[in-house]
């Protein structure tokens, strides 16, 4: 199947011929992939070479002249290290342009380049900041529609591409969450590429399992319509307990508890596979079945 990162490629350099505002800016990462685009645009895909704060940099300038850039490169060199690019030339500015930034890599895809690579802390970083939509899709079709959306819009929309799918996209209305499973028991929200396993994970039980591809902002409304007991079980790809805040949020006037599902604080200094490390932060099917069978006591 094609990579999210493969469509993201081609359907960016579709986008840059149907909307003249659209610019992509690169560190290197994915250079390749946008050969074709820079041989015809050569204004407009733009590649700064290894210096990310420069990337973001860029993007906000092109931001302040009205374009819609699109900045790209590995989540721990898009997000990390240039936070206070994004902080400032993205954020501060209020540029009428907005930016989108597409991630690779999620939060340890690369394992095996050392923790440079990992960037589980990513989407946590940029909950610091107002005003960004974060997408995480599970699949390459839910991907597409989350650039093609981000392409058109305003604002600022961060796009967390992963090399971990879902067998087929699960994502219904953009936006809003799935609807997976009903059950009476409790609810798991299932984030991105994280949901085949938690649907492993949950076979036999009386539980609601609800999809999302967008997080942040959470759709609120269809996690109240879903809630048939006030336990809430969030498996998210990333930082455990990330978006915690978000969903004690939307229920702030019912009585509920929450456990957040995720990849640990402690840091695992042998690189592995990234399913030894998703095993290792306890979100294998199995890992993640013991852990939502206790907290809903089932």
């Amino acid at each position: 199947m094609e990579t999210m990162r493969e469509r993201f490629a081609a359907v960016t350099s579709r986008l840059l011929a149907e909307d003249p505002r659209l610019a992509v800016v690169a560190a290197d990462i994915s250079a390749d992939l946008f050969g074709p685009a820079a041989a015809r645009f050569p204004d407009r895909v733009i590649n700064v070479g290894i210096r990310e704060q420069l990337l973001v940099s860029v993007a906000g300038g092109l931001s302040l002249t009205g374009m819609r850039p699109i900045a790209h490169t590995f989540a721990s060199f898009l997000v990390e290290r240039p936070f206070e690019q994004i902080k400032l030339d993205l954020n501060h500015q209020a540029a009428a342009g907005g930016a989108v930034l597409v991630s690779a890599g999620a939060s340890y895809d690369y394992s095996d380049n050392c923790r440079t690579h990992q960037s589980p802390g990513d989407v946590a970083l940029l909950n610091t900041l107002p005003g960004w939509t974060v997408h995480v899709p599970g699949h390459p079709d839910e991907a597409e529609r989350q650039i093609r959306a981000a392409a058109r819009g305003t604002g600022l929309v961060y796009v967390r591409l992963s090399t971990e799918t879902n067998a087929v996209p699960l994502d219904g209305e953009p936006g809003r969450l799935t609807m997976l499973r009903s059950g009476r028991r409790g609810t798991v929200l299932a984030v991105g590429p994280l949901a085949d396993a938690v649907v492993d994970a949950t076979l036999g039980f009386d539980v609601t399992v609800l999809y999302a591809a967008t997080i942040r902002p959470l759709d609120a409304e269809m996690l109240r319509a879903g809630l048939q007991a006030p336990d809430v079980v969030l498996v998210e790809p990333y930082l455990a307990g990330t978006s915690v805040p978000a969903v004690a949020d939307a229920l702030r006037d019912l009585p509920h508890r929450i456990l957040g599902l995720g990849v640990g604080r402690r840091e695992l200094r042998r690189y592995g596979t990234p399913a030894e490390h998703q095993a290792a932060h306890g979100l294998d099917a199995r890992s993640l079945r013991a852990a939502i069978a206790s907290f809903l006591r089932i």
